[in-house]
């Protein structure tokens, strides 16, 4: 990689990436862009306005740039598209579709990430395997079973370099939760600091895998920058750095801050969702074809959330 657009730069994974890879590869190589303009964005670097919608759009962006990797971010998450299943469809399905075929134009080599979402309630739910029965039951799986099968594709019949990972729930504190199920392991840690208490909408006793932001960001570059002859699964290896249930968190937290307490009130809608994916998964593919990687678990960083959000929120 020597020039890279990056697509939903403002989202959670985006906002953070985007900073991540200007540091490696210099602030004028890292075209940022997303729907919503940004003065602030405009000021640390290449910065459009792109709706991945409008194919014409990327081509023209990617082309005056001379990028020569996409990174395509852009999507409705979980949550928001159970409330919205169309337009997720035309967001989720259509940007992808459009941005692969500015890859395959422009010779590019492509990433976008998959998720646990794409397994589904008839998947083996005990360290899932990297190949296995997927059937998600939500738009959002829907969406990224297909987008795993297309960048296959867009491999296969056209060789675009294409390249993902199926991430867990992602965990940062740098950008707020944008419409996931896990996006409770993210306000958990905010109300701890705030007000020493949090109400989950996900059930007690519901494991789901989790990962740190900075781990997840090592793994794109790490995967970007593997040898392509050794990578046999390409747009969907398994990642992990933990399976987790909301109790975990909280004893994470106690740790720090004693006096937090734990209470719950399920929402059905996000714990149909999160019922649907596996308790673990095995991400042993990523670690044999690209050497992938956890540095966190959740009592380290806990201890980083806590710090990095008292400092914020001061």
């Amino acid at each position: 990689m020597k020039k890279i657009l990056v697509t939903g730069a403002r989202g959670q994974i985006g906002s953070e990436l985007v900073t991540k890879l200007r540091s490696i590869y210099g602030d004028i190589n890292v075209i940022a862009t997303d729907i919503r303009s940004s003065e602030e964005e405009k000021e640390k670097g290449p910065f459009e306005v792109v709706d991945v919608t409008e194919e014409k759009r990327v081509f023209e962006v990617a082309k005056s740039y001379q990028v020569d990797t996409v990174m395509h971010l852009a999507a409705l998450l979980s949550a928001t598209a159970e409330k919205m299943p169309r337009v997720a469809w035309d967001i989720n399905m259509g940007g992808l579709v459009n941005t692969l075929e500015v890859a395959r134009e422009l010779n590019l080599q492509f990433f976008t990430p998959s998720s646990i979402g794409a397994f589904g309630p008839t998947t083996p739910k005990e360290n899932t395997p990297q190949d296995t029965l997927q059937r998600p039951t939500t738009m959002y799986g829907v969406n990224k079973v297909a987008g795993e099968l297309l960048c296959d594709y867009y491999y296969e019949r056209y060789g675009v370099d294409t390249r993902g990972v199926r991430f867990p729930g992602l965990i940062s504190y740098v950008a707020p939760p944008g419409g996931g199920t896990t996006d409770y392991a993210v306000e958990i840690y905010y109300e701890a600091i705030k007000e020493r208490a949090y109400t989950s909408y996900i059930a007690e006793g519901t494991y789901m895998d989790m990962m740190y932001m900075p781990d997840a960001l090592d793994a794109i570059v790490q995967l970007m920058e593997a040898d392509s002859s050794k990578l046999k699964h390409r747009n969907a290896f398994n990642i992990t750095a933990m399976s987790a249930e909301p109790m975990d968190f909280a004893k994470a937290i106690e740790k720090h801050i004693p006096e937090f307490k734990l209470s719950f009130d399920v929402d059905p809608v996000r714990q149909k969702i999160a019922d649907s994916w596996p308790n673990s998964i095995d991400s042993s593919a990523a670690e044999a074809e690209w050497g992938f990687k956890s540095n966190y678990d959740i009592n380290r960083m806990t201890a980083d959330m806590l710090e990095k959000i008292a400092e914020k929120i001061k």
